[in-house]
């Protein structure tokens, strides 16, 4: 039974995360799994002396992850932070919105004042009624974004506006006409479009035309959001750029939606509320995936109460941790020392991200109580053969 006893007492059951006394914040932490679970031990890292060469591990399967320390210093550096963030991605929501510019397909309409003889190029005869559900008439760019116009030839167009393609035809023109005027238009708009994907109830393409599309206006051409829409995390492909977009976001800060101007080839990419969940698990009274609010925020405090606050019985207060896959997935771990008496006030204030993990930790005495849950079988068993022994 002695062998028993030792190998159920080696490894504690279960996960928890152990933070040394002696370990400052922005130290590291060692992470190694073992056979009943997942241990994560914390300790200092030292930096070398200049001159000499940098430690190596004490075990060469621990990896070495940064700790933070959920405090004032570090909330305001993640709000520096966005606020950088927000203004680069503001700069792009509400650049200023260009003309529309001719691409493939589109179908011009050209007017030479005073030569009614070149109207028959673009096949519109004048004694012939035209009809609604005939298609329209004029001028074809094609694929190659170039335009057929007598006495001129083949001229490139695409990506031109009217005004600029009026300007080059009449240059070009005034070699044949004294002094030619002419009109410029669309008749059919073919080649611009934006796309929106996501929880929208109509996704797909939408045509743009010479009026300016926004944001809000394609999305309710889209339908509108689903009820799973995430309004705080949109995207906004351009240019092969992906750009947030936080809808209640920009209203708080008294931002007008309506700026945003969509343009040809954007894809508005609007994600799911559950895709923006963080998993709230170990000593809490309901392990859960936290889901944001309504205005599209998610705040420690936030996901703990989701998840029916700690529990009191058997949870380590001062042994509260966010786990984050960095850019360069190389993770993150925060740690927040409930104890304190602010210690709510900053979780109300530390903004999680879309698949945090939160962890509280339990308390030694807990540990030793599942320890002795999984050994009781075992003693049991062995007075029940000694018994019978007898």
């Amino acid at each position: 039974m002695s062998v028993v006893l030792l190998s159920a007492c080696a490894v504690e059951p279960g996960m928890h995360m152990n933070l040394p006394h002696d370990a400052p914040p922005g130290g590291g932490i060692a992470t190694r799994t073992q056979e009943s679970g997942l241990t994560v031990s914390m300790h200092r890292i030292d930096a070398a002396s200049p001159g000499q060469p940098q430690r190596e591990p004490a075990s060469l399967d621990a990896a070495q992850v940064p700790i933070g320390s959920i405090d004032g210093a570090l909330i305001a550096a993640q709000r520096r932070d966005a606020r950088v963030e927000d203004e680069r991605a503001r700069a792009v929501l509400f650049a200023a919105p260009a003309p529309y510019a001719i691409g493939a397909g589109d179908v011009l309409q050209i007017t030479v004042w005073d030569h009614p003889e070149l109207a028959a190029a673009q096949g519109n005869p004048g004694n012939q009624t035209v009809r609604p559900a005939d298609p329209p008439t004029g001028f074809v760019v094609d694929q190659a974004g170039n335009l057929a116009f007598p006495y001129v030839g083949e001229l490139p167009v695409a990506g031109l506006s009217t005004s600029e393609i009026q300007t080059v035809l009449r240059k070009r023109l005034a070699k044949w006409f004294v002094a030619p005027q002419l009109t410029v238009r669309v008749a059919s708009y073919r080649a611009n479009r934006v796309y929106i994907d996501g929880e929208v109830h109509a996704p797909g393409a939408q045509p743009l035309n010479d009026v300016p599309m926004t944001l809000l206006e394609a999305v309710t051409r889209a339908g509108g959001f689903t009820a799973d829409a995430d309004q705080s995390r949109m995207t906004l492909v351009r240019g092969g750029v992906a750009v947030p977009v936080d809808l209640p976001g920009l209203i708080r800060e008294r931002l007008d939606p309506a700026r945003i101007v969509l343009r040809n080839g954007d894809l508005l990419q609007v994600g799911a509320r559950d895709q923006s969940g963080v998993y709230v698990m170990g000593e809490v009274n309901k392990p859960t995936t936290a889901l944001p609010l309504r205005n599209g925020r998610l705040t420690l405090a936030d996901a703990l109460s989701q998840a029916g606050s700690i529990n009191q019985g058997t949870a380590d207060p001062k042994q509260t941790y966010v786990i984050r896959a960095g850019a360069d997935r190389q993770a993150q771990v925060f740690h927040l020392d409930g104890r304190s008496p602010v210690s709510m006030v900053l979780a109300n204030e530390f903004e999680l991200q879309p698949r945090d993990v939160v962890y509280v930790d339990s308390t030694k005495l807990a540990r030793f109580g599942r320890v002795l849950a999984q050994l009781l079988p075992a003693i049991n068993a062995g007075l029940t053969a000694a018994i019978v022994t007898k």
